[in-house]
């Protein structure tokens, strides 16, 4: 399944060309047992985008030190916030709106609580990627985000 995937996004990238990605990652979202993702599958697929320049795994205060560490094994930077953990994503996530060098933005994620986001990225001219869990989550953002990814079993 995984090389079907990866032939379809190499014909989904636009134009060919290489682009520097920030990418957030909607960790209680994401990193669950039941999904069974992998943070490695998540930097392969986005390899056939581009590079990624900002990568971020937004964890909660109960995240163990063995999840953060495995997070910061992949190359990802871990970011532990209390409360709202959406919140602090959506901010950093626009805050690299405004980083020049930044071609696109990615969001790997379950719901639709980005949309924002996403809509701005794309009204400051960032392509946008969205890696969702499941076919049937985030409506929202599939119907939204230039390239939609699925993820998981």
């Amino acid at each position: 399944m995984f090389e079907k995937l990866k032939a379809k996004l190499r014909r989904g990238a636009k134009n060919g060309k290489k682009k520097n990605l920030a990418v957030f990652i909607d960790g209680p979202n994401i990193l669950r047992k039941e999904l069974n993702i992998d943070l490695k599958d998540v930097k392969d697929v986005l390899g056939n985008f581009g590079e990624i320049k900002i990568g971020k795994v937004f964890l909660n205060q109960y995240a163990s030190n063995k999840l953060v560490e495995a997070v910061v094994n992949q190359g990802f930077e871990s970011v532990i916030t209390v409360g709202d953990i959406d919140v602090a994503m959506a901010a950093d996530a626009v805050e690299s709106l405004f980083n020049p060098s930044i071609n696109a933005i990615a969001f790997v994620t379950r719901d639709s609580d980005f949309l924002p986001a996403v809509v701005k990225a794309k009204r400051y001219g960032k392509d946008t990627i969205v890696i969702l869990a499941e076919e049937a989550s985030a409506t929202a953002l599939k119907n939204t985000a230039d390239h939609v990814i699925f993820l998981g079993k």
